[in-house]
């Protein structure tokens, strides 16, 4: 059975090497030496040496040689830190030991605490195997006098001979090496403790691995962040000179920002928190890390030089790990564990999204805040309960954090070492060169019909694209009101109260579905009122205005400053719509607490109408959110976006749109438009031909 366990609980070798520096470190060790011999004649031994606190005969026998002692767990629950360097123990299962089985079948134990004599163990599998009763194999514990730990040192051997299990080789060691040095985070400074690996007459296997610090100095972006457990976010963005690019560096610092978590699909409904809060970091505590991203690009790696190496070692180490108390937790970040999903997240916007093997980052925990976060029996990571689901959301956050600022920086880079290309470039301008061509040659008579027949093919193209785009962009809003507005009504009905208030439920319902249609609908430019777009956009967002307790104000719909243009109704709806969706995101970010009530709400919408355009009469958006960042050229570009998962193709679409039926997308500063003062945050105007 003990052998089963050590087998079945310790995923790998190299694992169960890990379980035995730890033991080393909750041991209160100050260093902890591996040494693997595999040079001499003598059959291969792996030997793990450490300066801690040592063993007792007591102790070895009511604690170490009983299987699933809960003496660590006792110790961090009361709070009892070591007394050299004040550590919270990480071991709580009392399982960790049994990595020695997992490794061979000699056992040899030296071990001394203060004030005692060395204790000896000796386990010898072979033996006691051929026993068929536990009380005919016993294990035999003796003292003596000291002499491996002498005069006042304290500490524990532990020596493993007879190894079980695949040879050790080359590629195995190096793969060794690189996790010891990873045990303690590399991230941050030694905070005394230490791990080294010694391969006595191998030592060329592992004197050229690459110094991480180095690989680190390599790195395009760096990243650091702290959430506290109010959901206080704080983060330092450096976007470092490319060497040969003549491209200045750019740093971003905020403090007391809002983390905005990815959409969580949970029980059939989207998580309605988006940002993080105390909720978020419950038995989690802070959260600090830092990323280190690559540009994996070849004329950047060209530059940097040594590409083979910077690439080769990213492939085999990409990731983000994860560290408590500064002592590493497995499998995360190792190879073949995506625990974030990095690289499926990036298969849809592989431009902006970061994967695995571009990656080197750490997450940093505190032991005695982390309690709801609990270590798998079998090593590999935490049990998947709600705290790490919110770990993973928070990290996934932080990350996002990254990517909106590496998205301005890499289009920049993108700029400068490629041909630059615009998604949204029309056709109007080679069409203009072709007609003049035309003209040179006298044959604009002959040709006019081809080419006019290409620019009429070209833009119902685009339009019927665009079309679909924006239903695509609305469909999820669909799908998430009505299947609340689904539940919403089976609990009314089920209750049997409320029957009328089921009734407008289910009329509410039946408007966002024809809104939908409208949305689906493609129809040629005709003459319609500003009041009935607006109306449609308020039928179509009315269930989610309601849920979200949006103070909405649109004077429109009283007739104030109604005006007619000559619009595709449906394309142009579709583009509304988007900018509310915008604005209800980000008012929710700016205020993430649930009001009581629409009265007393901050979250506000204004639709209005201007004249105040040179180029003709406009709808204004304007709400209560946080506003924009950045300039029109970006936000509107496609795929841009500060949108946690989201696409950035939203205000890309809205713009296009308005260009298709002959307007624009502008975005007036405060005061060049006439808007009450309590919508503070975006504002957009939606400017139609005159």
């Amino acid at each position: 059975m003990l052998q089963l366990l050590g087998d079945e609980l310790i995923g790998s070798p190299r694992l169960a090497v890990f379980e035995l520096v730890k033991n080393a470190y909750d041991a209160d060790a100050t260093e902890v030496v591996v040494r693997i011999d595999l040079a001499s004649s003598d059959p291969p031994t792996i030997t793990v040496t450490d300066d801690g606190d040592g063993m007792s005969l007591d102790l070895l026998r009511s604690v170490w040689l009983v299987p699933g002692d809960d003496h660590r767990r006792r110790q961090r629950e009361e709070g009892k830190r070591s007394a050299k360097h004040h550590r919270l123990p990480l071991g709580e299962k009392g399982l960790g030991r049994f990595a020695v089985h997992k490794l061979g079948n000699r056992i040899d134990v030296t071990t001394r605490a203060a004030r005692f004599d060395e204790c000896v163990v000796d386990i010898d599998w072979n033996e006691l195997i051929e026993k068929p009763f536990l009380d005919e194999a016993p294990v035999t514990v003796r003292e003596r006098p000291p002499r491996l730990f002498t005069g006042g040192r304290t500490g524990t051997r532990i020596r493993i001979s007879e190894l079980r299990g695949p040879e050790w080789q080359r590629g195995e060691i190096r793969r060794l090496a690189n996790q010891i040095t990873a045990i303690c985070s590399p991230f941050e400074e030694p905070g005394g403790f230490q791990a080294k690996l010694e391969v006595p007459g191998k030592e060329d296997w592992i004197e050229d691995l690459p110094d991480f610090r180095e690989i680190l100095n390599r790195a395009t972006w760096k990243f650091s962040f702290r959430l506290d457990e109010t959901g206080r976010f704080d983060f330092d963005y450096q976007f470092r000179r490319v060497p040969g690019l003549n491209l200045d560096g750019r740093e971003v610092s905020k403090s007391g920002d809002k983390l905005k978590l990815p959409p969580v699909a949970k029980r059939g409904r989207t998580s309605e928190n988006v940002v993080a809060n105390t909720d978020t970091t419950r038995g989690i505590g802070p959260v600090t890390g830092e990323f280190h991203v690559f540009d994996r690009d070849r004329e950047v790696l060209r530059r940097l030089g040594d590409t083979r190496l910077l690439t080769s070692y990213l492939d085999e180490n990409g990731g983000v790990r994860v560290y408590r108390d500064g002592i590493r937790v497995y499998n995360y970040g190792e190879q073949g564990d995506d625990w974030l999903g990095l690289d499926l997240r990036r298969v849809n916007i592989p431009t902006r999204r970061v994967s695995r093997n571009i990656i080197l980052g750490a997450v940093h925990l505190s032991i005695e805040s982390s309690v709801d976060l609990v270590e798998k029996t079998n090593r590999e990571g935490f049990v998947e309960n709600d705290a790490c689901s919110r770990l993973r959301d928070i990290v996934l956050g932080a990350l996002g954090a990254l990517e909106e600022e590496r998205q301005i920086d890499k289009e920049r880079i993108r700029h400068l070492t490629q041909k630059p290309t615009d998604a949204a470039a029309r056709i109007d301008k080679p069409i203009a060169e072709l007609r003049r061509a035309l003209d040179d040659r006298g044959a604009r008579e002959t040709f006019e019909p081809y080419v006019a027949k290409i620019e009429r093919d070209y833009v119902d193209m685009q339009e019927t694209l665009l079309t679909a785009g924006m239903s695509g962009l609305n469909l999820a809003v669909v799908f998430h009101e009505v299947d609340r507005g689904v539940r919403v009504l089976h609990r009314v009905i089920t209750e049997g109260k409320d029957m009328e208030g089921a009734a407008r439920q289910a009329k509410e319902l039946t408007r966002v579905l024809d809104g939908f249609s409208t949305l689906l609908r493609r129809d040629s430019k005709r003459r319609h009122r500003a009041s009935r777009l607006v109306k449609a956009a308020r039928e179509f967002n009315l269930l989610r205005l309601r849920h979200h307790r949006i103070r909405f104000e649109c004077p429109v719909l009283d007739g104030a400053g109604d005006f007619e243009s000559s619009f595709s109704f449906g394309l142009v709806l579709g583009a509304l719509n988007n900018l509310i969706d915008n604005a209800l995101y980000w008012m929710r970010v700016r205020w993430p607490e649930l009001p009581d009530d629409h009265a007393t709400s901050r979250r506000r919408l204004f639709l209005g109408t201007s004249h105040d355009f040179e180029h003709g009469p406009a709808i204004l958006v304007a709400d209560s959110g946080t506003g924009f960042r950045d300039s029109p050229e970006h936000i509107t570009r496609p795929f841009f976006t500060r949108k946690p998962s989201g696409m950035g193709l939203g205000l890309y679409y809205a713009n296009l749109a308005m260009e298709l039926n002959g307007g624009q997308l502008a975005f007036p500063e405060p005061g060049e438009v006439e808007v009450p003062e309590t919508y503070d945050g975006a504002l957009v105007a939606m400017v139609f031909k005159g």
